[in-house]
Parts: structure tokens; C-alpha cells; sequence
């Protein structure tokens, strides 16, 4: 039988998240969490980083950690996607976030489109088996602590297995044209900020995103590792060419971005995209759209 967070359960626990104050993104995290909790699969709900310890501001991201059981990890991960865009109001698919530290699970970055405006919400997901070693690592508040039935080794296996995999996996052109429009949005929340060091590291991640998004539509079978014999594999052909040029372009601006930095750089991947990749973009187009349309309102 399915069980959503009941109303006692969310006015307690909720209550410790919010009595510090009450961030905007308090309804889009009741929203998620009783989104969330309505899986059989999902144990453990925990609210961390600004939400949890009161110090939100309207720029803050909803961050999970989302403990499921290690039977039904793989299908919920394939089915996140759909799950959060169908019901959460994700605008793309999500970004399997190289930025997170490893926990022992999988995380993900959405964009989700929330009383008019874009919001960052960030869900790891975890194996059931790692919540109790997981929780001594994190700090934040529990929304949700719901027994799993029990789990077997080899569900243990399974899930640990899963995880090695996917994490492995090389990305595609489209969920790398998804992380750049992630970061991009990363990237403008860091200069508002004033986090410098911050904008530095995001800027190069951008950069290399740009760069695989590159060997991933030209040069798929590369035997070459990073930044290595990219003009030996890729400038053979115009299309590589031109692709090149705008990587030099990129690599070539400030260190630390503007904000007209970032959206020049959105511009040269998008038209970089369509010429090297299209399908990618073509999958995106109307998400593109709507976006741009809240990153120009943002």
C-alpha cells in the first residue's frame, strides 16, 4: 500500500526545518518530500545544506538526501526522470551531479519551475543499507524514517552494483547539453553570490562539459583521455573545426565569468549542439525554450 506523508507527519517534521525561518522554498520542499514519500521505495527523506540549518536565502537550492530501498533502487533511478518532470515540474532531465561528494550514491541536479521562478533541487539518492552510515556524515533534518522491509545481500549487491555502473557510464550528447544548462544556472547563483572560487571551479566544469560534448558527438570511440589529442580527432572535419573555434573561445575568457560571460557561453554550446549533435537539442527544444524564458525572468 502506498503512504504519503500524513499531515502530523509533515507538520512535525517540517516544523524543525522551517522554525529558523521561513524560507520561499518551503512549499516546493513539502511539495517534493510528500511527492517523494509516496513511493513504497523511499525510506528515508532528509532535508540538508541552507533549508536545514536556517541560513536559506531566496537563492538557496532544496537539497534531499532520498534513502530507497536497495531492491528498487535501480528502477526508481530509471524512473526518477519521468518522475520528476511528469509530477515535480522539473523543466529538463536530470544532471547526474559530478560536484556532490560520494556518499555511496547517485546524484542528481533538477531544475524545477516553481511559482514563476527556477529552482534547484538536488536528490541523492542512496541505498536503504548506507542510510545509518550515510546520517553520520550528514547534517540535516529527517523528514521521513520509514523501516525497509528486510534487505538481503544480494540486494545489497545489486544496488552497489547499479550504482558502479551508471556512475561509469560515458554521457550522452543530450544529458550533456543538460549539464551546461545546469551549471549555467550554478554558475549565475555563484556571481550573485559574490563566490569567486566557487564561479572559478563550476566555470572550468562548464568548459569541460563543453569539451566532451564535443568528443561525445565527433569522436565517440576516442581512445584519448580528457583534453588530449583534440585537435588530431576532431579538426578533420569543418563541423570539428568550428566546433574547435568555440571551445578556444571558451577557454579563452575570463577566469572567473560575468554574467554575460555564462550567457554567451549557453549561446555558443546551443549553436554548437545543433551543429554537431542536433538530435540532442531536437529531444530539448521546448524546455530549451521555457529555460530561457526563466533564466531572462530570474
Amino acid at each position: 500500500m502506498t503512504t504519503a506523508l500524513s499531515p502530523a507527519l509533515a507538520s512535525l517534521r517540517l516544523a524543525e526545518v522551517a522554525e529558523a525561518n521561513r524560507p520561499a522554498q518551503m512549499p516546493l520542499l513539502i511539495r517534493i518530500a510528500e511527492l517523494l514519500a509516496a513511493s513504497d521505495s523511499v525510506t528515508h527523506l532528509l532535508v540538508r545544506g541552507s533549508l536545514a540549518s536556517g541560513t536559506a536565502d531566496r537563492l538557496s537550492d532544496v537539497d534531499f538526501v532520498v534513502g530507497v530501498h536497495d531492491r528498487d533502487l535501480p528502477a526508481f533511478a530509471a524512473a526518477l526522470d519521468d518522475l520528476m518532470t511528469v509530477a515535480g515540474g522539473a523543466l529538463l532531465p536530470g544532471w547526474r551531479d559530478t560536484i556532490v561528494a560520494d556518499l555511496g550514491g547517485i546524484g542528481y541536479v533538477f531544475l524545477v519551475q516553481h511559482e514563476g521562478k527556477l529552482h534547484q533541487l538536488d536528490l541523492y539518492l542512496a541505498p536503504s543499507s548506507q542510510i545509518s552510515t550515510l546520517r553520520r556524515k550528514v547534517t540535516g533534518k529527517l523528514l521521513l524514517d520509514r523501516p525497509p522491509t528486510e534487505i538481503t545481500t544480494s540486494q545489497i549487491e545489486q544496488a552497489r552494483s547499479h550504482i558502479a555502473e551508471l556512475l561509469a557510464r560515458p554521457r550522452t550528447c543530450t544529458e550533456l547539453l543538460v549539464e551546461h544548462l545546469v551549471l549555467a544556472v550554478l554558475l549565475h547563483k555563484r556571481i550573485c553570490r559574490g563566490q569567486q572560487y566557487v564561479a572559478y571551479a563550476e566555470w572550468h566544469l562548464f568548459h569541460t562539459a563543453t569539451k566532451n560534448l564535443i568528443k561525445a558527438a565527433l569522436a565517440p570511440a576516442s581512445p584519448y583521455w580528457g583534453w588530449y589529442q583534440l585537435r588530431e580527432e576532431i579538426a578533420c572535419t569543418p563541423i570539428g573545426r568550428a566546433c574547435l573555434a568555440e571551445l578556444e573561445v571558451a577557454i579563452t575568457s575570463p577566469p572567473v565569468p560575468r554574467s554575460t560571460d555564462v550567457d554567451a557561453a549557453l549561446d555558443r554550446v546551443l549553436t554548437l549542439t545543433q551543429r554537431a549533435c542536433p538530435h540532442a537539442l531536437a529531444g530539448l527544444a521546448d524546455a530549451v525554450t521555457a529555460y530561457r524564458t526563466y533564466l531572462e525572468l530570474a
